[in-house]
């Protein structure tokens, strides 16, 4: 950094903090100087950064002190508080002031415990009593005072660029886990395909379970795939976008779901008493994801041999959606954690998942303007609740994504006629 741009961020530097101005007007109101400064030295040269002159000098801030060079002052007196009251008694580091000056006092501005910002000054052309401990004090004070403001500014500026680092570094990451998730999709469209083609052309049993098995896993993937997609949308679009009709089959969409998770684990008992008679408006196949991931991460981290239950009822204002599940309670501490992203309980024996099922959940909720909540204890077990406003809800704007249109194949296990279908892969 050269000499004139150092200058100017300094100028800058003082001219953020506000305090100055009023600094130089009380200094001057105290011992009747009617120039102040503070200004910065360098080898014998003396540079305004804020000013008050009241003896019409036509100083500027970013103006040399052409008349301070006579004075004989160099960087090093200036490290020093000066003060001489009268021109021809006093002197200064080399000799006599000039006439046109006849009382001076300057303090230095220390940042820190050694760096030299700067010098607070004050002269006039009349003499003036100033050797009294008072106003060497003032000036002193004062320094300190600008020195601290300036730290502080300059600490809040280096905290403020690592933050706006920080968050470029993280709409980087979640923009490449959005274009991977997206990129990912055909691959793994090719591995199903092929384990479905396995699965009906072989004929040993044992070969044919393989099969199976990679046409459940690429499922699997395809669901975390889906997660972290629906993260990107959330975090890079604005929000996870709804698709908004007056829904009359809650009921049947909500069984559906049911019907499903029971299939996939038929030694866990799904209790479930689900009685919406009316309309609804939001987003079916958003709802049936929540519902989903519910009562999958209940499946999961339930007591065994415990039954889950799940209710859906309306009441004036909502429809109110619960799941239920015995066993290890989430801690009180962790409460407040569980519906942000990556998040998982340290507790639990199950940590399947990539922890952003909840965290997906809470997003398509409050995209309906609605509300989902815990709560979690030994004796009452933990239970979700979901509530969705019965009023008209407005549908959030989101920018777009890549296209993530998904091939039937790997649509989630409840995504007939719905735009992403539900996914079980919810864990807290």
């Amino acid at each position: 950094m050269d000499n004139s741009q150092a200058i100017a961020c300094a100028s800058t530097a003082i001219g953020r903090v506000d305090i100055v101005p009023t600094l130089l007007k009380v200094l001057c109101g105290m011992t009747g100087m009617r120039f102040a400064a503070v200004a910065r030295v360098e080898g014998t040269t003396w540079t305004a950064y804020a000013v008050r002159d009241d003896l019409s000098l036509g100083v500027q801030p970013g103006d040399e002190l052409c008349f301070m060079a006579s004075l004989g002052f160099d960087r090093r007196a200036a490290r020093l508080p000066i003060v001489f009251e009268l021109a021809g008694t006093d002197s200064t580091p080399s000799g006599p002031t000039p006439r046109s000056i006849q009382s001076f006092i300057s303090v230095p501005i220390i940042i820190g415990s050694e760096r030299h910002f700067g010098t607070l000054c004050a002269l006039d052309s009349n003499p003036t009593r100033l050797r009294e401990p008072r106003i060497v004090s003032m000036f002193e004070e004062f320094a300190a005072l600008i020195a601290s403001q300036l730290e502080q500014d300059s600490t809040r500026e280096r905290e403020q660029s690592a933050l706006l680092d920080e968050r470029a570094t993280n709409e980087l990451r979640e923009q490449f886990i959005a274009i991977l998730g997206h990129d990912l999709r055909n691959p793994l469209h090719a591995v199903f395909a092929g384990g479905e083609l396995l699965e009906h052309r072989l004929t040993d049993p044992a070969q044919r379970i393989i099969a199976s098995r990679i046409k459940t896993h690429a499922r699997r993937m395809s669901s975390l795939i889906n997660d972290v997609l629906d993260f990107a949308r959330g975090r890079l679009g604005g929000g996870i976008g709804l698709e908004l009709a007056d829904v009359d089959n809650i009921t049947d969409g909500l069984t559906s779901v049911i019907e499903e998770l029971q299939l996939a684990q038929p030694d866990c008992k799904i209790h479930s008493h689900i009685d919406v008679n009316r309309s609804v408006p939001c987003d079916l196949g958003r709802l049936q994801q929540v519902a989903s991931n519910l009562l999958g991460n209940a499946l999961t981290h339930g007591k065994s041999g415990t039954p889950i239950k799940i209710t859906a009822r309306t009441d004036e204002n909502d429809l109110v959606l619960q799941v239920w599940n015995a066993g290890v309670p989430i801690p009180a501490e962790s409460i407040g954690k569980i519906f942000e992203p990556f998040w998982r309980d340290s507790v639990s024996p199950n940590r399947n998942g990539l922890g952003l099922g909840l965290y997906i959940c809470s997003q398509i909720v409050h995209a309906h303007r609605g509300q989902i909540t815990v709560t979690s204890t030994t004796e009452r077990g933990t239970q979700f609740t979901v509530r969705l406003p019965l009023s008209t809800v407005v549908r959030l704007s989101i920018s777009p994504l890549p296209d993530t249109a998904q091939d039937p194949v790997f649509d989630r296990p409840l995504a007939a006629g719905s735009p992403s279908g539900a996914s079980i892969s919810a864990s807290t």
